[in-house]
């Protein structure tokens, strides 16, 4: 019957039917793609990072250009090195310390302030060439073309130390142009209009990654999860950093006490604080509206919210009296020039030295870009929400951290 079927096609007489070869399946992955609180900035232990040309970039030296890849930052320490993660056989970082939607489809330095990397999305198809892509963890939002999490947080520490260490009645310092010495207002950081533009051109980057993923992921399943951003700095500073020296910081000029919080890693204005964390709320809502939006959109897919806004609570910086010991996101710290080391408290300096403290930040970025980001500590925290939402079956999961430190999911 075989070789009269075989005839009847025109096979000729002597066709054979054979099973086609089986395939291999290739191992499973999981991925990270993004900005800092994805990359691992502030976890340490950065590991070579490949740049537009395929060259390794290991550490290039302080005084290097910033758009260097290897300030990427992608930690052996961030969430996704970290999380427990069953039948998951590799695990990629592409994310990168400062990105952006643009760069998702984008080499990164065909922007202003870019690093000299590929687009992630090509770095993901290069993954799915010897991967099945099961999980994706994303971060994406906090920087944009209206606003980025570095310039907010440098605005609002820069206005701090200059209100500390600088009189009214001291117009030298005012040579050239105002100082800027109150406390940031939700003005300051981060408009409804520019939220609602972020958001917009966060979805549309991560509509990319999804289209993306349908087409090169193996075996077409996978779970993108999409985390928002955690505020690193508390409500309100513990008792014991309100006030130094009879003064607090609502009155002109107030050195030790600035240097106090500096070196507890909370160089901020006590009223920055709640402006600070509507607009962190704010950035969860980018994230919550894009995953919305999507989920709407790609019925079909599996996409899952990750809240991550209250896995700091009781650890931020400042929160507790010996902060930055036991605090789960790095403080803030400058460097003399590109020296590579970092100065833990400003103490006895003046006015002159901590300009040019603040000058080298502005000139070598990278010898502060680690402030205010989850360390090696909150990246583990993150790791676990991360593990619990690539299990859950809930399109929406909040990691929520206790007094005792152990986790709850909601």
């Amino acid at each position: 019957m075989a070789a009269t079927a075989a005839a009847a096609l025109g096979w000729g007489a002597f066709a054979v039917a054979t099973a086609a070869p089986a395939t291999a399946a290739l191992p499973t992955a999981a991925v990270a793609v993004g900005d800092s609180f994805i990359s691992g900035e502030g976890a340490g232990a950065y590991t070579a990072v490949a740049d537009l040309n395929g060259t390794s970039q290991a550490f290039p030296g302080w005084s290097a250009a910033n758009n260097n890849a290897y300030f990427c930052h992608r930690s052996a320490n961030a969430s996704l090195n970290v999380a427990a993660l069953s039948g998951i056989a590799a695990r990629f970082n592409l994310a990168c310390s400062g990105g952006q939607p643009h760069d998702i489809a984008n080499a990164s330095n065909t922007r202003t302030n870019g690093r000299l990397v590929a687009s992630q999305l090509n770095q993901l198809r290069a993954v799915a060439q010897t991967h099945d892509i099961d999980v994706v963890l994303v971060g994406l939002g906090s920087n944009n073309s209206s606003f980025t999490f570095g310039d907010v947080a440098t605005l609002c520490a820069n206005r701090f130390i200059a209100d500390a260490w600088t009189g009214w009645w001291e117009f030298w310092a005012y040579i050239n142009g105002p100082v800027p010495q109150e406390p940031c207002t939700d003005a300051d950081l981060a408009s409804a209009a520019e939220v609602a533009a972020a958001t917009t051109e966060t979805t549309n980057a991560l509509r990319q990654l999804i289209t993306t993923l349908n087409e090169i992921d193996a075996d077409g399943q996978h779970r993108i999860v999409f985390q928002d951003y955690t505020n690193p700095l508390p409500f309100d500073v513990y008792s014991s950093f309100i006030e130094q020296d009879g003064r607090q910081d609502d009155r002109d000029k107030f050195r030790d006490l600035g240097a106090e919080r500096y070196a507890a890693g909370c160089p901020i204005h006590r009223a920055s604080l709640a402006p600070g964390h509507r607009f962190s709320a704010n950035l969860g809502n980018v994230v919550r509206n894009s995953h919305a939006n999507l989920s709407a959109e790609f019925p079909g897919q599996d996409l899952v919210y990750l809240n991550v806004q209250r896995a700091f609570d009781g650890a931020r910086l400042c929160e507790n009296a010996n902060s930055p010991t036991g605090a789960l996101a790095t403080p803030v710290r400058i460097m003399d020039g590109p020296s590579g080391t970092h100065i833990t408290n400003l103490s006895g300096y003046d006015k002159l030295a901590i300009q040019r403290f603040a000058n080298a930040c502005v000139t070598y970025f990278q010898t502060c870009q680690e402030s205010w980001h989850p360390n090696a500590a909150g990246h583990a925290v993150l790791g676990q929400c991360f593990a619990a939402a690539a299990t859950t079956a809930n399109r929406t999961i909040s990691c929520i951290r206790n007094p005792n430190g152990t986790l709850t999911f909601q």
